[in-house]
């Protein structure tokens, strides 16, 4: 259960790194980039969310409930703004500002169920927080323009793709250390 979770947390930061990053470095993206971008972003994010919530066997059916409740929503707004492209911006933004509050509440919820189980959910509660804030952001200056709107929802993935990663590698160290042999020290080592 915890490798399948860490490689989620692996695909969900790339997506957002490379999200981020082309966000940040194109910036005389328009409108119809930034919506085929985004899609695209959040379909992976989605996608992977699905996999890893059907894919669980047994576990809390709260956190399991959380991926795929973001999951979705990251289908549902990816295959939207793929399909139309060529949304107005005030749609656009609109739409990116719902599914960042949304998906940041199900990030959230998911680190609540994780507290049980990692000890190390601050990253996802981060995370989570990252999202709401970028949505609130963007949400309230629909007006912003389309620069602007990259530069705030690239840097919210370049934060969140970065926390999930090392909530991932946080993940790795402890699974590791729970598969390693222990050595037992037998009488005759004295």
């Amino acid at each position: 259960m915890r490798r399948q979770l860490m490689w989620t947390l692996v695909v969900r930061s790339f997506a957002a790194l490379m999200f981020g990053a082309l966000a940040l470095v194109w910036p005389e993206v328009t409108v119809e980039a930034l919506a085929l971008l985004f899609g695209a972003y959040v379909l992976a994010d989605g996608l992977s969310l699905l996999t890893s919530a059907l894919r669980r066997r047994g576990g809390d059916m709260g956190h399991r409930t959380a991926h795929a409740a973001g999951g979705m929503l990251g289908i549902a707004v990816g295959a939207v703004t793929i399909a139309w492209p060529g949304v107005t911006a005030l749609a656009l933004v609109s739409l990116i500002g719902a599914w960042a509050v949304g998906a940041g509440a199900a990030e959230l919820w998911a680190a609540t169920r994780f507290r049980r189980e990692l000890h190390h959910e601050w990253m996802l509660f981060a995370a989570g927080g990252a999202s709401v804030v970028a949505g609130v952001l963007v949400g309230a200056r629909p007006d912003a323009g389309a620069l602007v709107v990259a530069q705030v929802v690239g840097v919210y993935a370049m934060i969140s793709g970065l926390l999930t990663l090392a909530a991932a590698w946080r993940l790795h160290g402890t699974t590791a250390a729970a598969h390693r042999p222990r050595r037992t020290r037998h009488a005759w080592h004295t």
